[in-house]
């Protein structure tokens, strides 16, 4: 909840949230929105499919974790935000994701 408070401040509109893995491809598949982030692990299952679909469909994504710095070598232009962050640096993120230099 917090983090769709900050991303409305940062001029977002959230249109979606899912929980689990299953739940987020269904949505990503069929979901029209500019932007997504992503959380390395929904409910322990490690999200790399769904990062995989985003990039095929050409949508601008950030990872979230809380774990320190995962590998993300096959996505090494995909800014990670990591937890506890501040509105910010993910205000920046969203900038960045938007395609516009700085931050907030």
């Amino acid at each position: 909840m917090l983090m769709e408070d900050l991303l409305e401040e940062s001029g977002c509109r959230v249109t979606a949230t899912a929980g689990q893995l299953d739940e987020a491809l269904s949505m990503a598949r069929s979901g029209d929105f500019d932007l997504a982030f992503i959380d390395l692990n929904l409910r322990g299952t490690p999200a790399w499919p769904l990062a995989e679909l985003l990039r095929e469909r050409g949508i601008p994504f950030a990872f979230v974790t809380g774990y320190g710095a995962a590998d993300t070598r096959t996505y090494a232009d995909v800014p990670v935000l990591q937890k506890p962050f501040t509105s910010q640096h993910l205000a920046a993120i969203v900038d960045r994701l938007r395609g516009r230099q700085g931050g907030a």
